[in-house]
């Protein structure tokens, strides 16, 4: 429009975002009037017909920070004008069968007495879906917990960690418990699950989201800061869990489509913290480990410094783990469809090819004949 007025924003974001002709525009605003918009003007008119200028960037019509261009350009390639596109429209609703309490078949009928048709999800074999608004949080299949809020992403990075009926697990930075509600479904209410995070009044939420899932082996744990050695918080397990599941702290930029004012807060120096704790937290959970159990890592990021980056440089300071090959956790838990998104170290989802939040997961197992806890 050659300007940066309000109205010029307004009247480019009509043509460009919603599509609408130049006429189209102009029949709009033709009447004009004392509380309303004044008539397109002659200039205003031919620049609305003239379309978009030249050489605009991409990260304009991608609606994404200029500075993480060459990020997202590197990891989506020809695909990432699709991808902003999708990471920029709304999210549906998700949700997980709780299989301690029902099978998918009765959970939707029950949605279905309260009006939500949902759908079964793509991928996730217990995952149902929602248009976005559904009011889900008042049905009786939500509130007898038959059924509980969990991205489709999460759900499958939940279902690829691998716990089994009498593990024990520890969800490293649980917050308020999702996953670990989906690992206590998964093992049957069969061993153990520490769900442990360091803000005390968010993992106080999995109380009575476990009490409503019938989840009766989940033990809450606050985290205190840990700067290497013996960790206080697991005194009785260093070297003897089998499974620890660490979805990290991070940008949260797979999540964008649901909160998408994070996308601007989000600064270099930000990612920079983050890429410290998550540094920090993999060192944290590999201690703990035994041989020949498995550490599950996952971010709702898809930026390659917080995933496979953070991966390579966990393999560079520690020599005790391997990767389970993304093929091999993809086949053994009957996700062969999506077997085209591995890479080299982990699974990367997305809304515009997974229909999901935008999910990486990376499995790594501690191997056998390591002794020892030391992390090193």
């Amino acid at each position: 429009m050659g300007s940066e007025t309000g109205r010029a924003l307004v009247l480019g974001t009509l043509a460009h975002e919603d599509g609408f002709a130049a006429d189209a525009i102009a029949a709009l605003l033709a009447e004009g009037g004392l509380h309303a918009p004044s008539p397109l003007t002659e200039l205003e008119h031919a620049a609305l017909a003239k379309g978009p200028s030249a050489g605009v960037p991409p990260w304009v019509p991608g609606n994404y920070p200029a500075w993480l261009h060459d990020t997202l350009a590197t990891r989506f390639g020809t695909t990432l004008s699709e991808e902003m596109t999708v990471l920029a429209a709304r999210a549906p609703l998700d949700l997980r069968v709780n299989s301690l309490k029902a099978n998918a078949e009765h959970a939707r009928a029950v949605l279905r007495a309260d009006g939500l048709d949902a759908a079964p999800c793509r991928f996730a074999p217990l995952g149902l879906r929602l248009p976005p608004g559904s009011a889900v949080t008042r049905s009786r299949a939500y509130l007898d917990g038959l059924v509980e809020v969990q991205d489709e992403g999460s759900q499958i990075a939940s279902l690829l960690a691998g716990a089994e009926p009498g593990m024990t697990v520890i969800d490293l930075a649980a917050g308020a418990g999702g996953k670990s509600l989906a690992l206590a479904a998964s093992m049957g209410n069969a061993g153990q699950i520490i769900a442990a995070d360091i803000d005390a009044e968010r993992l106080a939420r999995l109380a009575p989201r476990a009490a409503r899932a019938g989840a009766r082996i989940i033990e809450r744990r606050v985290l205190r800061p840990w700067a290497g050695g013996a960790d206080p918080d697991f005194p009785d397990l260093p070297g003897g869990v089998d499974l620890v599941v660490l979805d990290a702290p991070c940008s949260g930029s797979g999540t964008w489509r649901r909160n998408p004012e994070s996308k601007w807060r989000l600064t270099p120096d930000a990612l920079t913290d983050f890429a410290r704790i998550q540094a920090s937290l993999l060192d944290r959970a590999a201690r703990l480990v035994r041989p020949g159990g498995r550490l599950a890592y996952m971010t709702c990021s898809i930026l390659e410094a917080e995933n496979s980056g953070a991966i390579h440089a966990f393999f560079e300071r520690n020599a005790k783990f391997a990767i389970i090959l993304p093929e091999e956790a993809l086949n053994r838990s009957r996700f062969g469809a999506i077997s085209g998104l591995s890479g080299e170290v982990g699974i990367m989802l997305s809304p515009a090819r997974t229909g999901t939040d935008g999910f990486f997961i990376a499995l790594l197992r501690r191997k056998a004949e390591a002794a020892g806890v030391d992390g090193s």
